[in-house]
């Protein structure tokens, strides 16, 4: 029979869970554009991090997903492994299934149990069990419920002594919790001794670990501190490449078939026989591992280059190109490997067939660049390592200079070194690269200080209103002792950085240089040119100034479209939400604003609406300078902390609508804005919001960026765009359907009467309120009463207590139309539950705590009311 396929395997594991009321969540992006402590998702746990810690509300408790994660980099770094193990990869899959705040062990347990032997076929004799030290529960569950023998289960790890095996951790602080993981019994033949048992899987080729399960309850302080989380959560993690050797019977992630048609493509190409494979399998290993990854960077955006990502990327095609030089092959040879990872994956990730074409393109460029780099510094490194002579060390500054003049990486010199017998003194290459970046991050800290020099000069702004180009301009002063000269001249169109403007960029063009101009900065009363000179500029030379037009443009229209969002707040939210801060690009624009709470959506739409009706009433925007006394008179705002000088003031006008001072470029007239979108709004300190924008361009493209979703939704969906809010309400309901099934509910004839809880509700504005106590339910019964709510009451909150079993639980729910104003339910059920001495957390709209007080439910509940109550008459105020 035909062993299941790994596609099969994917497929199965998502399906599986989610007939267990799980919500199959597509991957996130391998670059973590969001998570500023990672330069690639590392884990399958990234993406649902500021889940994990409470910062983030979904719309589910339980989510499924396949999401492919790199290992280059960090604390996760399997570079260097790959191809020399049967289990290392760059770039592998994890599948993973979640509790946020839903069930826990014991259902976690039971599933995977369920999944690995029933659905995907694993023998049950050959699975055995770890869970930490102390973790009773855990064990309990495999030995007694399982029914796993006690020498199938081992205990291991001690975080008090500092072995943190089978406890996992997000960080030094945070969440955390003990782990139960999996292992695969190969054989006892392969076993290496008495140490190879479970856990040693990383050693002992007999054990394979195929699924790791984290409980996630504590809290860790920085003091080691552990405390109970709010709510526990479930992360199972489990490797596809691992699971499938395991099902497809095959000793190695590299003999299944997401990496054997990869070797035998490339083995076709270059005439290779089964022997010869066998004899370069580590290269092919490094080869086919390589072609995965670099393939999924591309299709995201990402570029061979020499910084961060970029670098990365570069390492990567580099080092696979390195292993097909070691196997003779000359010719470019990346593409045919990168077709067919394209080929098995294609219909998993979509992006690799739509970027199919510029994937492809893009690595037979960086082929030829490699074929070049690698003709240039093979010689010099051929010199170094015979200098160095068997046994010896090639000096950190020299593999330096190959990487800076030759662009040889130095994993590649390393390598190469090893081949011969010679070392690389790493430390010293680590130190010389360090240098060269504190000297670049030195240099534009130095042009600061050589503008700082020429301060005492003095220059006229001829900038306005909009002036791009300028001729006769005499150079004053300048210094080009730098990579950066910083060049002022007696008169200039460049805006220097300042009220929130950033400055332009552009060009200086004398008869003998030319300065790129890559920003503009005011220091004193001279206006400085900061950038790269090509030629020669000289004092006294003259120059004629040419600003880049379009990011000028884009600036002034996102600064007077701040000035319209600054009126168009206070008129909305109150004379409150003044200017605490700024920040106008020609891409977009931000406004700091005080305020003790999240802007309500409607109260955005209206100053959305109130923008774009000034802007379409294309009224005049006029400059004048004038005493601060009248500017006052005038009713002109004015900022935050600003200095005014009592002589002038420059007054900025939207006719008939806004007066603010400011020193910026602005458009003529509003309708030369465009429009104008509002694109997040959030909280950045106590008591401070900020608002993000587009306008003109930018703005135009993100309404068809997001008429397109709506338009591919309603495809998806076969339906009229109109209709797709409906239909995706329909979709939630039968998937809270599903979800109450998968928990088994309370039986019908048991369920609470939804009905007569509307009836005795309260009335609190539009919202119908429904506290109530069910002494004789269980925590399962309310949640059933806030879906049958849900599906057939409007605006509504509930709080209810029950007590069955003399086990107290507190629930509170509310409609997702009063979560999208700013309810959260979570947030009363954390600050009730002390009262029953229990913990709880969930979601915005559903939240539930249990205790070990039922004397104080009737208070717990009364309080939660009360609670409840107040944050309606907020948003009822808003």
């Amino acid at each position: 029979m035909q062993p299941m396929s790994s596609a099969e395997i994917r497929e199965r594991f998502q399906r599986f869970f989610e007939e267990r009321g799980h919500t199959r969540v597509p991957p996130a992006p391998l670059l973590a554009r969001d998570d500023p402590t990672l330069l690639f998702v590392n884990a399958g746990m990234v993406p649902f991090k500021r889940v994990l810690t409470g910062e983030e509300k979904r719309d589910y408790s339980r989510a499924v997903d396949a999401q492919p994660v790199l290992r280059v980099a960090g604390k996760h770094n399997d570079f260097e492994e790959v191809g020399r193990t049967p289990r290392h990869q760059t770039l592998f899959e994890m599948l993973g299934s979640w509790s946020f705040g839903d069930y826990f062990k014991r259902d976690a347990i039971h599933w995977h149990w369920q999944l690995l032997t029933e659905e995907l076929g694993l023998a049950s004799d050959r699975l055995a069990a770890t869970v930490y030290i102390d973790d009773d529960e855990a064990y309990a569950i495999w030995s007694d419920d399982i029914g796993l023998p006690p020498e199938r289960i081992v205990r291991w790890g001690n975080i008090a002594v500092g072995d943190e095996k089978n406890f996992w951790s997000m960080g030094p602080v945070g969440p955390c919790g003990p782990c139960s993981e999996l292992h695969y019994d190969r054989g006892v033949e392969l076993s290496e001794g008495p140490e190879c048992i479970p856990d040693h899987s990383e050693t002992c080729p007999r054990w394979l670990e195929v699924g790791n399960l984290v409980f996630m309850q504590f809290d860790r302080a920085a003091d080691g501190t552990l405390s109970p989380l709010p709510f526990n959560s479930v992360d199972t993690g489990t490797g596809l490449e691992r699971l499938a050797s395991a099902i497809q019977g095959v000793d190695s992630n590299y003999k299944t078939d997401l990496f054997v048609p990869i070797v035998a493509r490339l083995a076709e190409f270059v005439g290779h026989d089964p022997e010869t494979v066998e004899s370069e399998r580590f290269s092919y290993q490094v080869v086919a591992d390589h072609s995965r990854a670099m393939t999924f960077l591309l299709s995201e955006g990402i570029r061979p280059g020499n910084e961060g990502a970029a670098y990365v990327l570069r390492r990567i095609i580099r080092r696979a190109l390195r292993h097909g030089r070691l196997m003779g092959i000359e010719q470019p040879f990346l593409r045919q490997t990168c077709s067919v990872v394209i080929e098995i994956m294609g219909d998993a990730y979509p992006a690799l067939r739509s970027g199919a074409t510029e994937i492809l393109d893009q690595v037979d460029a960086e082929e030829a660049k490699f074929a070049r780099t690698l003709h240039a510094g093979s010689e010099r490194l051929a010199a170094l390592v015979d200098q160095a002579g068997d046994g010896g060390t090639i000096p950190g500054q020299e593999a330096f200079r190959l990487h800076d003049t030759f662009g040889f990486p130095i994993d590649l010199t390393v390598e190469m070194a090893a081949e011969r017998g010679v070392q690389v003194d790493r430390a010293g290459f680590d130190g010389a690269m360090e240098e060269q970046r504190a000297r670049s991050r030195g240099t534009k800290q130095a042009a600061i200080v050589a503008a700082n020099e020429l301060a005492g000069l003095a220059s006229e702004f001829v900038g306005y209103p909009n002036e791009t180009k300028a001729s006769g301009l005499r150079v004053l002063g300048l210094s080009g002792e730098l990579e950066l000269t910083v060049v002022v001249l007696d008169r200039t169109p460049f805006y220097a950085e300042g009220g929130g403007q950033i400055g332009d960029r552009g060009e200086l063009v004398g008869e003998r240089g030319r300065l790129a101009v890559e920003e503009t900065q005011r220091v004193g009363e001279a206006i400085s040119h900061i950038g790269r000179l090509d030629g020669e500029l000289r004092v006294g030379d003259l120059v004629e100034a040419r600003v880049d037009e379009a990011r000028r443009w884009g600036a002034a229209r996102n600064h007077t479209g701040t000035h319209l969002l600054h009126r168009g707040l206070r008129d909305v939210l109150g004379e409150q939400a003044k200017q605490a801060g700024s920040y106008v690009a020609p891409e977009d624009l931000r406004f700091d604003f005080p305020a003790e709470g999240p802007t309500p959506r409607s109260a955005l739409r209206e100053v959305e609406r109130i923008v774009n009706a000034q802007i379409r009433r294309n009224a005049t925007v006029t400059a004048e300078w004038m005493p601060i006394e009248r500017a006052r008179e005038l009713g002109a705002d004015m900022f935050f902390g600003e200095k005014y000088e009592p002589e002038s003031v420059r007054v900025v006008q939207v006719d008939g609508y806004s007066k603010e001072l400011c020193g910026g470029t602005h458009v003529a007239a509003t309708g030369q804005i465009g429009a104008f979108r509002i694109t997040g709004e959030s909280s950045i300190g106590a008591g401070l919001r900020r608002i993000e924008a587009v306008t003109g361009e930018a703005a135009e493209e993100l309404v068809a960026g997001r008429l397109q979703a709506l338009h591919e939704a309603a495809r998806l969906l076969g339906d009229r765009e109109e209709n797709v809010p409906a239909r995706v309400e329909a979709l939630l309901a039968k998937l809270r359907e599903a979800e109450r099934s998968a928990r088994q509910p309370t039986p019908a004839g048991d369920r609470l009467d939804a009905a007569t809880a509307l009836r005795e509700g309260q009335q609190a504005g539009k919202t119908t309120v429904v506290a109530q106590a069910y002494p004789e339910a269980d925590a399962a019964a309310l949640r059933g009463l806030a879906d049958d709510l849900r599906g057939m009451a409007g605006r509504f909150v509930l709080a209810a207590a029950s007590g069955a079993d003399g086990k107290p639980s507190l629930l509170v729910a509310a409609s997702r139309d009063l979560v999208a104003e700013g309810f959260d339910a979570s947030a009363v059920v954390r600050e009730v539950a002390p009262l029953i001495r229990g913990g709880g957390g969930g979601r915005a709209d559903l939240a539930q705590a249990g205790g070990k007080d039922a004397s104080r439910l009737d208070e717990a509940l009364a309080e939660a009311t009360r609670l409840a109550l107040e944050a309606l008459r907020r948003i009822e105020s808003a």
